[in-house]
Parts: structure tokens; sequence; C-alpha cells
């Protein structure tokens, strides 16, 4: 028990979240975690019911009315409490009108990231620099093969296809250092293909983004 809750924490763990898009995803996770417990308790208290309860001439209609149940109802019931709480926390990760989000693009290669801040002459190699507390779009795509953008204590992973551009909101609330990964195998270098996020205070993000400018 105590070696399994080592993953609710570490650079990969989406259970550490600091970010609203990753919170939104460990509490729906804590959530489904929750009523699979109940239900698996449920579950072994109708199994130790059944069997140590006596036959009798009904006990096939019983036993077709609980085949019913746990087939059919248990089933609908778990899908449809899923989409009514899922949909609407996979709808505020989305890009929202009326953001003033800064934009960076982002390139998957074999097996690198290549990153540019558009309109300050940035160009960097498995980095991104992000402001605190700031919504980021990040227009993702993939020079080579099909590539995946994960920052498991940020934000969602989303797939980086040729010839198309997918945007990722991105966000943190607090600053530091997070690791990010390729989520989808890429060939031979996928297992090192990896980056970092960088969240700065906003007035530290200015002075880095007026530095690099200033620099490229």
């Amino acid at each position: 028990m105590l070696l399994s809750l080592t993953g609710c924490s570490g650079p990969f763990s989406g259970l550490d979240a600091k970010g609203p898009a990753a919170a939104e995803v460990a509490l729906l996770w804590w959530g489904m975690f929750g009523f699979a417990t109940l239900v698996m308790l449920l579950v072994a208290a109708l199994w130790l019911y059944a069997i140590k309860r006596p036959a009798d001439g009904s006990r096939q209609v019983r036993t077709n009315a609980w085949l019913c149940r746990g087939g059919l109802v248990l089933p609908l019931l778990s899908i449809g409490l899923l989409l009514i709480v899922g949909i609407p926390a996979g709808q505020r990760m989305l890009p929202q009108a009326g953001d003033n989000a800064l934009k960076i693009n982002v390139t998957g290669h074999q097996w690198y990231w290549q990153v540019h801040y558009p309109g300050h002459a940035i160009e960097q190699t498995d980095e991104l620099h992000i402001p605190v507390n700031t919504p980021v779009y990040l227009h993702l795509t993939s020079a080579d093969v099909i590539h995946s953008f994960w920052v498991p204590r940020l934000a969602v992973k989303l797939d980086m296809l040729p010839g198309r551009t997918n945007v990722l909101r991105l966000e943190a609330t607090e600053a530091g250092t997070y690791r990010g990964q390729c989520a989808e195998y890429c060939g031979l270098g996928h297992a090192h293909m990896q980056f970092s996020v960088t969240a700065h205070e906003p007035q530290a993000f200015a002075a880095w983004l007026k530095e690099h400018s200033a620099d490229d």
C-alpha cells in the first residue's frame, strides 16, 4: 500500500498537479478511484451474501434481477456519471475566447523539441519558459512522425501530427521547473525525448523574454 502511494508525487505524476488542467484530471481520477472502490466493496458484499444465503425456489428469479442490475444498470449509471463530470472538465481545458494568452510554437522532431516564440525571435531546444498564472497556447505540430506533448503536472497530453497544428492550453499555478515527455512511441530515441517547462513569476518572465530577445 505504501509503495503504491509513491506514484502520487514526483516529476511525472499527474496527481501532483500544479496547473488547472492537471488539477481537473487529478480530481476526476480520484472521483473514479473512489467510485470504483465503492463498486468493488458492494460487489464483494453481494458475493458474500450470495454464497451464504440458503437456496430457495425464488433464487433463480432473484439472480436474474441482480444480473440485470449489475450488468446493465450499474454500467449505464457509471458511464453517465463519468460523462456528466468529464465533458465539462474537458471543455474547460480547451482554448477559451478572451484569454490573454501567450502563443508558443512547438515542433516535435526525432528526437527533440523545437520551441519558437513568435514576435520575439526566440528559438530553443527541449525547454519552454512561461509566466505563472497566465494561459499559454502551445501550437503543436510534428516535422516527421506522430509525437505527443505531455507535462503531467501541468496539462493533459496532446498528439502532434505531421501537416497539422493542434492547440494545447497550458498554465502553471506555481513557479518552478516541470518535466515533460513524448507520450507516443516515435522511434529508437523516444525514451530520451524529454523537455522542461520553467514557470516564472510575471516580472521574472518579462525579464527573461527581454534578455533572450536581445541575445537573438
